[in-house]
């Protein structure tokens, strides 16, 4: 193993040792929460040592910078599941469509459409897993929808037949205290229980994408399933 493949295994295990005691502190079964790393920073060779590392999954923020990853790795990409967590056009969407299994950026009925065209005349297997992203701070620099746009978008996405609803995402505000996201995160798994309680979300349905790698603790003390960590496993 390469000696940067040693360092992002060891960051892993570091980081999964970091949520089990954060879901230890909410009551939580570490197993619920899932550790994406975010490869938005670095580059193809850091990309190809997080496969030496032992990682399956991988987020990425540009479609065009995974498709470039991608072809870097060859044999190696499909080794890797790929998820879209940054913001993505509905001009992409056919090229987002060749390589990633599950999008965390869904923010309008038009891209839901857009996803389930393209779609239409594809036998998936497994309905491609999308998360409606939910802007709950109230930056006008953030992406996500408005909260009161969430419904419709949830709706859209279950009148299709080639889209799973896997939950809700968010991203805290950028501050140097993680306890400032707190109320961004809570509040995301109150919208997403107020949406099964009305039957707007299908039952089970606990998906929360949240938590980057200055808040990821306090997003699994609130209820993140998906943490999304970039700087940290590769610092």
């Amino acid at each position: 193993m390469s000696e940067l493949a040693g360092r992002i295994r060891a960051n892993l295990a570091g980081l999964h040792e970091r949520v089990a005691r954060a879901a230890g502190r909410a009551g939580r079964d570490p197993a619920e929460v899932r550790l994406l790393p975010i490869t938005k920073m670095v580059g193809p060779e850091e990309t190809a040592a997080l496969l030496e590392a032992g990682a399956t999954e991988i987020g990425e923020n540009r479609v065009q910078d995974a498709l470039r990853k991608a072809e870097a790795l060859g044999a190696g990409a499909g080794k890797f599941q790929w998820e879209l967590v940054g913001h993505l056009q509905t001009n992409k969407v056919r090229k987002a469509l060749s390589l990633f299994s599950a999008i965390h950026s869904l923010d309008s009925v038009r891209l839901a459409g857009a996803l389930e065209k393209e779609l239409a005349d594809k036998d998936l297997e497994i309905p491609l897993h999308v998360y409606v992203e939910v802007n709950t701070t109230g930056e006008g620099s953030k992406t996500g929808a408005p909260e009161e746009a969430v419904p419709d978008i949830v709706a859209a996405v279950r009148r299709t037949a080639q889209l799973r609803l896997a939950g809700l995402m968010t991203m805290g505000p950028l501050a140097p205290d993680p306890e400032k996201a707190r109320p961004c995160f809570r509040r995301l798994r109150e919208l997403l229980a107020e949406l099964v309680a009305a039957g707007l979300a299908p039952a089970g349905c606990t998906g929360l994408s949240m938590g980057m790698s200055g808040d990821f603790e306090v997003a699994v003390e609130e209820g993140a399933t998906v943490v999304r960590v970039g700087t940290a496993v590769f610092a």
